[in-house]
């Protein structure tokens, strides 16, 4: 395999980075065949933070919008969201979310991702799910960033239509549409009125 010039490299980390600004250094490093130290190397003198910090500046400044969840109820990090409309959320599944024996995270997992990012985009003090479709289209495992991408597609008497995709290594694994219902603010048959997942 020929070697490129360093400035053909960074050029390209900066344009994967802009088609996926949520690629870990490993995943870099295995799309331009080079070491994970050579993407530090080229992120430290191109001036792109690393993953971690990229997430956390992209996600501080649209967090207040969110209404229907808090912050901390979303499975997985939030770094892009419009309420009303569509968000992001990035999540690594670790040894504990995985079957044992294969290393494959398990599907409740995803199911709370996909699920907790449709109903943190709802436009609602309080949004409850009433339905769920889900396909698993194949499996993914730890430590591998899974990436999710919510989109309001219909509204109608109350309710709210959401799908979501969820990639991993720019494939899709999930695929799901939500029903979500703008509940009341009275508690519903003696709950609390939140999201009930």
């Amino acid at each position: 395999m020929t070697r490129i010039s360093r400035q053909a490299r960074q050029d390209s980390l900066r344009t994967l980075l802009f088609q996926d600004p949520f690629l870990s250094d490993g995943e870099l490093a295995s799309h331009l065949a080079v070491s994970v130290q050579t993407i530090r190397l080229d992120r430290l003198q191109l001036g792109i933070p690393e993953l971690r910090e990229r997430v956390k500046a992209v996600a501080s400044s649209k967090m207040e919008s969110m209404r229907a969840l808090s912050p901390s109820e979303v499975f997985g990090e939030i770094v892009d969201i419009e309420v009303g409309q569509s968000g992001i959320s990035v999540w690594r599944g670790e040894a504990q979310h995985a079957f044992l024996r294969s290393s494959i995270i398990r599907g409740h997992y995803l199911f709370a991702q996909a699920n907790s990012l449709a109903v943190a985009i709802v436009d609602a003090d309080r949004a409850l799910t009433t339905k769920a479709t889900i396909r698993f289209l194949r499996s993914a495992k730890t430590g591998v960033a899974l990436v999710a991408k919510a989109r309001v597609v219909g509204q109608r008497h109350g309710y709210v239509r959401v799908e979501v995709q969820i990639k991993a290594e720019g494939e899709a694994i999930l695929s799901a549409s939500f029903l979500i219902m703008r509940a009341p603010n009275q508690t519903l048959g003696g709950g609390d009125g939140e999201n009930r997942d």
